[in-house]
């Protein structure tokens, strides 16, 4: 869901920005036709590469961003002499946000032809469900920090394609509170003489802040991301930072002393607090560590779940498998409904959250397992048991043919396909209506407004059962 999947590292990624002036566009011609082939391009690179999905994935994010840079840099030769007056000073730099030059009504169109167009071979879909308010959306904001050529603290976002620092005091779809925040504990840093950590020599303690907010708890949890184990100071810091800040709820110090591209490391140290953070989301509470996997927008997170429930049709007597299951959000929420879940998931952090989540929620009808779901399926069918219904919500690269033989192999009734990829969506459910599965239902919900990422739930029947 595109999304953050599994209880993982977190990947260094450009934060979202917001793009240049809607009102200056060009013709809606050549718009038009720049979509078209953006999406012919999409699909072509897609069926060349089937053999190897995280990879065409990655080369189709590439190309469309690189035809979307294209566009923008036509937008701004169209328009010298003229006053730049977008809304985000660093669009360029980052890259974060590919489409907030134009009205989000524009946005929702065009995510909604795109989805048509790969999706519509199956079945009909249906109008896609956007925002009230497409802003300050993100609850988990992440900086990275340098300092500049005088010595001073920075922090922001990678510049596309580089690891050089852009600063960033604000961003329009992240949250604002926690923005506040990183910014705070930028202006700590030199009365506690802590320097920021430079990827060239090694030396310095602070790499990244990672901030996550409870959406309906307003619980916030801080992970500052050092260097090396030792902070000087550390317990004053948190009084620094808490009197600036009283409505942080705990803070960890995480160590990061490899050199990578994770933002996350192994250890951690709680500081402040309990070291977690708790959201409510469909009713049901939910555990969120600083590894957790957990929506970013938690308002379109309940209308992506609510929608898949209600494709499901449950009459309470299925046995339902909850595939890449995380900490196990969609299968909680969905007990209610039916007999029994079993969550799959290969992450053993994941898994521990998800059986505390079940626990905190007094959910009795669900077990976790911390094994890999295709493999787990492929057992069961080999054991001749049997599940009524399956939920998979995987990775932008989609499922792979092993795990989704294994899932014709189980010959499951339902299957719920939540994606955050329509590309790798499109690609997968080829697969499945070869194997006698009908797409009965399809609708794409927007869950990254100003981007071109968009989520898609698809209701699957087998007509071999």
């Amino acid at each position: 869901m595109g999304k953050e999947k599994g209880a993982m590292p977190y990947k260094i990624t450009s934060r979202k920005q917001i793009g240049v002036n809607q009102k200056e566009m060009g013709r809606a011609s050549e718009k038009a036709e720049a979509k078209e082939k953006g999406k012919s391009l999409m699909k072509n690179i897609i069926k060349s590469s089937d053999r190897n999905a995280e990879r065409s994935a990655k080369s189709i994010e590439k190309k469309f961003e690189k035809r979307q840079n294209h566009k923008n840099e036509k937008y701004d030769q169209g328009k010298k002499g003229k006053k730049n007056e977008s809304i985000c000073p660093i669009v360029k730099k980052c890259g974060g946000c590919q489409l907030l030059h134009q009205s989000y009504e524009q946005q929702l169109k065009d995510k909604q032809k795109l989805v048509d167009g790969l999706l519509s071979k199956f079945c009909k879909v249906d109008k896609i469900i956007g925002m009230d308010n497409p802003y300050h959306y993100r609850n988990k904001v992440h900086a990275v920090f340098d300092h500049d050529r005088k010595g001073n603290p920075i922090s922001g976002v990678y510049e596309a394609g580089t690891h050089r620092v852009v600063p960033v005091e604000n961003c329009l779809i992240e949250n604002k509170k926690a923005d506040e925040i990183i910014s705070s504990i930028r202006g700590l840093l030199k009365s506690f003489k802590i320097k920021t950590y430079d990827e060239d020599t090694g030396y310095g303690l602070l790499r990244h802040v990672l901030v996550r907010i409870g959406y309906t708890s307003g619980e916030i949890m801080v992970v500052l991301v050092l260097g090396s184990p030792i902070m000087p100071s550390k317990n004053n810091f948190v009084k620094a930072l808490r009197k600036l800040h009283p409505e942080i709820t705990t803070i960890i110090i995480n160590v990061n002393n490899k050199k990578t591209s994770m933002v996350l490391g192994e250890k951690e140290q709680v500081i402040y607090g309990k070291g977690y953070i708790e959201d409510t989301l469909c009713g049901k509470v939910f555990r969120i560590s600083p590894k957790s996997f957990y929506q970013v927008n938690p308002v379109q997170t309940e209308v992506l779940y609510n929608k898949a429930i209600e494709y499901a049709e449950f009459t309470g007597n299925e046995t339902i498998i909850d595939a890449y299951c995380g900490i196990g959000t969609i299968g909680i929420i969905a007990s209610e409904y039916v007999k029994k879940i079993i969550g799959v998931e290969m992450n053993k952090d994941a898994v521990r959250d998800a059986v505390l989540n079940a626990k905190r929620n007094n959910i009795s009808n669900i077990d976790f397992y911390n094994k890999d779901a295709g493999e787990f399926m492929s057992q069961m069918a080999a054991q001749n048991q049997t599940v009524d219904f399956v939920f998979m919500d995987p990775p932008r690269a989609g499922s792979d043919e092993k795990f989704l033989s294994s899932l014709c192999s189980l010959n499951p009734k339902k299957v719920v396909y939540i994606s955050c990829n329509p590309v790798t969506l499109e690609r997968d459910l080829m697969f499945l209506t070869k194997k006698g599965y009908k797409v009965q239902k399809a609708v794409p919900v927007d869950m990254f407004p100003g981007t071109t990422h968009v989520e898609c739930i698809i209701m699957m029947t087998n007509s071999v059962s």
